[in-house]
């Protein structure tokens, strides 16, 4: 009988050894993927073509990303230098006073019964709107052009309109209120507004600061700029520092304030598995490991550090040089990797920098693999074991 009990104890342990080995793989599945798995996996089905890049963190790796270009208003748009003085455009008001030289002409009063009162020599139109035509009226000069003209250009053209019918015309026009010479400032500013452009010229910045400033922190602030079709993105923090992005703003700019919190998701073996706010201009991947609380002590794998990102066309063939699957209009995506059991690699991480929406993971490390599998031996084996003791007691 003891015998049988400890042959059928013995069946039972091996039993649920072959049980848990059978379903171990499916019960770390939720450490996700190791080391060994993320470099296996990254060929698909079909033969040379791979699902990503892997590509270590080296000098070089670091190197070509500090290159990396990103979205400049300069490249862009240029920077564009107002002219003089701003032309007058469709809806836009208009302003026209005319002095004559002696009393008793078409727009001024006449003399005064008053020897030392000549009366007054001149007179205001009330402000005009300019049309879809482009033209104003003024009385005796009938519809004049004025779209696409300066102020003075337009003095000129009335005084010589006027000129025989007034007595030595003189002409002042002002544009108190200007919408052709304006930029549109949306988003997240204090007041957004049409904001109209002086004569001088205004800068991005200038117009932002008219419109009462931002209402976001600048680190998580980006200035969208659109200009006919052409619409780029920049952040607030480059503008503000960097001079030759604050460019000169032309009329009709459509200028939106965005506020876009810059984070990343760290998860796998991390003190913190979370998305993660930058809370700074930007982070290096030192900063993101500690800002994910660092290595997990016991489970992370320090060989096994791993960012993933999509990247441009430009980008991934300078990083990856044989890459197959970086195209023209598409992103592609790669896996950065990182040894940090190497004492050099703490230099790299810290040249490193993270952008938004990366994922940060960190591998398990294969002793942790076999820990589990032992644990769920321990599960299925633990009670046959305490049975089998509990009898050889009593047996005795």
């Amino acid at each position: 009988m003891p015998n049988t009990l400890a042959k059928a104890a013995r069946n039972l342990i091996l039993g649920g050894t072959l049980l848990a080995q059978a379903g171990c793989s499916s019960y770390l599945t939720g450490a996700g993927p190791s080391t060994g798995d993320i470099e296996a996996q990254s060929q698909s089905a079909t033969p040379g073509v791979p699902r990503y890049e892997i590509v270590d963190i080296d000098s070089r790796t670091v190197d070509v990303l500090r290159k990396r270009r990103s979205a400049s208003f300069l490249a862009r748009f240029g920077d564009y230098r107002p002219s003089v003085e701003p032309t007058i455009g469709v809806g836009d008001t208009v302003s026209v006073t005319i002095w004559e030289a002696g009393a008793g002409g078409l727009f001024s009063a006449p003399l005064s019964s008053d020897r030392f009162s000549t009366g007054s020599k001149s007179s205001t139109i009330p402000d005009q709107v300019v049309g879809r035509d482009g033209s104003i009226s003024v009385p005796y000069a009938g519809r004049v052009r004025v779209v696409g003209r300066t102020p003075k250009q337009v003095q000129a053209e009335l005084e010589q309109a006027l000129t025989g019918k007034a007595i030595e015309p003189q002409t002042l026009v002002n544009v108190p209120k200007s919408v052709s010479n304006s930029v549109t400032v949306t988003g997240e500013v204090v007041n957004g507004a049409r904001v109209p452009l002086s004569v001088r010229g205004d800068r991005v910045m200038d117009v932002i600061a008219t419109a009462g400033g931002v209402r976001a922190p600048v680190n998580e602030t980006f200035i969208q700029l659109t200009r006919g079709r052409e619409t780029a993105r920049v952040a607030m923090s480059r503008v503000s520092t960097d001079a030759s992005e604050n460019i000169y703003m032309r009329p009709n700019d459509v200028l939106t304030v965005v506020r876009d919190p810059q984070t990343f998701i760290a998860y796998g073996a991390t003190g913190r598995n979370a998305e993660i706010p930058f809370d700074a201009d930007g982070i290096s991947l030192a900063q993101a490991l500690a800002k994910a609380g660092g290595l997990s002590d016991g489970r992370s794998d320090p060989s096994g550090v791993f960012v993933f990102r999509f990247e441009p066309e430009s980008v991934a063939r300078a990083v990856a040089p044989g890459t197959t699957i970086a195209g023209p209009g598409r992103m592609t995506p790669v896996v950065y990797r990182l040894n940090l059991r190497d004492p050099g690699s703490l230099f790299l991480s810290q040249a490193f920098r993270i952008e938004s929406r990366d994922v940060l993971y960190v591998s398990n490390a294969p002793i942790n693999d076999t820990r589990k599998v032992m644990e769920v031996v321990g599960l299925v084996t633990g009670p046959a074991l305490a049975g089998l003791t509990a009898y050889s007691l009593i047996e005795r």
